[in-house]
């Protein structure tokens, strides 16, 4: 039992019988890489780097002058790059808190609790994973429509609360835990919120880190609420904003792709820190959701 790891899936320290796995892993791990260098070194380019031909995938001589220009740009409607920024940031922090708190909550129903219909809603959440977000577009649209959202700040909210596979994931996970320790802190006085705060959340800390990481994705990578329930420029995101910079730098292209290149670094560092620090996390959820 001293080699037991539960969900853990990584060795604690290293054997020679690795070796023939890291024979496979590290050209892999390299050849992943080669886009994160990319973006890193394209977004330092000058001017004169981004047009040269042959392409050159190394930055020679490099600017931070594509972020001045970001930092400093507005589009026609004087709408400036950190407005779009302050509200990706703003509809992110607000999105992740709220899908991980339904997704949580959610799961621990499904998971312990007994009620009508549970089976057949739970495979209705089941079959939502297989729609792709183009599936939806007009129902959505027309339910955001129907209940006033539309051009407001909430229409970047609600659309992308609902998370089938978050609740999923979740689901399966308290699966895991006893009854009998639930049953035990009921004897003990506990009613459902602290049950669910002080011993579901603990237990489910890697799904939560697992949906953060999803949500985060799917929401500050997301143009479609900008384009399709807003028209006031100030409520739009940068993820829109970063979309239109290519051509909407008053006619000049050449400058818009030096700020486009800065613009997508900036969308691609938040992902790349949060998946370094939660993907042992992730890999976690992924094995215990798979245990039955």
């Amino acid at each position: 039992m001293a080699s037991f790891h539960g969900t853990k899936i990584n060795p604690d320290k290293f054997h020679k019988s690795q070796l023939k796995f890291y024979f496979f892993l590290i050209p892999m791990a390299l050849l992943m890489l080669i886009p994160i260098v990319y973006i890193f070194s394209h977004a330092f380019k000058p001017i004169d780097e981004l047009f040269a031909y042959p392409p050159r995938f190394f930055v020679q001589k490099p600017t931070l002058q594509n972020f001045y220009d970001l930092v400093g740009n507005t589009n026609a409607t004087g709408v400036p790059m950190t407005r779009y920024l302050f509200n990706s940031v703003v509809v992110t922090v607000i999105v992740v808190f709220l899908t991980v708190l339904i997704s949580t909550m959610a799961g621990y129903v499904f998971s312990k609790k007994q009620f009508k219909f549970k089976k057949t809603i739970f495979e209705i959440n089941t079959l939502a994973l297989m729609f792709v977000p183009a599936a939806v577009v007009i129902p959505r649209y027309l339910l955001i429509d129907e209940v006033g959202l539309l051009d407001t700040f909430f229409a970047h909210i609600f659309p992308l609360l609902a998370m089938p596979v978050g609740l999923f994931l979740v689901k399966q996970f308290i699966d895991q835990i006893p009854d009998e320790l639930i049953e035990a802190a009921k004897i003990d006085g506990a009613n459902d919120f602290v049950i669910f705060f002080k011993i579901i959340v603990p237990l489910v800390k890697p799904a939560i880190a697992t949906i953060s990481i999803l949500a985060f994705q799917a929401v500050w990578n997301n143009a479609e609420t900008s384009t399709l329930f807003v028209d006031d420029e100030n409520l739009k995101t940068f993820a829109f904003f970063m979309s239109t910079l290519a051509a909407d730098t008053e006619g000049n292209s050449v400058a818009g792709q030096g700020m486009a290149a800065a613009a997508s670094l900036i969308m691609f560092v938040p992902n790349l820190i949060i998946f370094i620090f939660m993907q042992s996390k992730v890999m976690n959820t992924m094995a215990h959701s798979g245990i039955k």
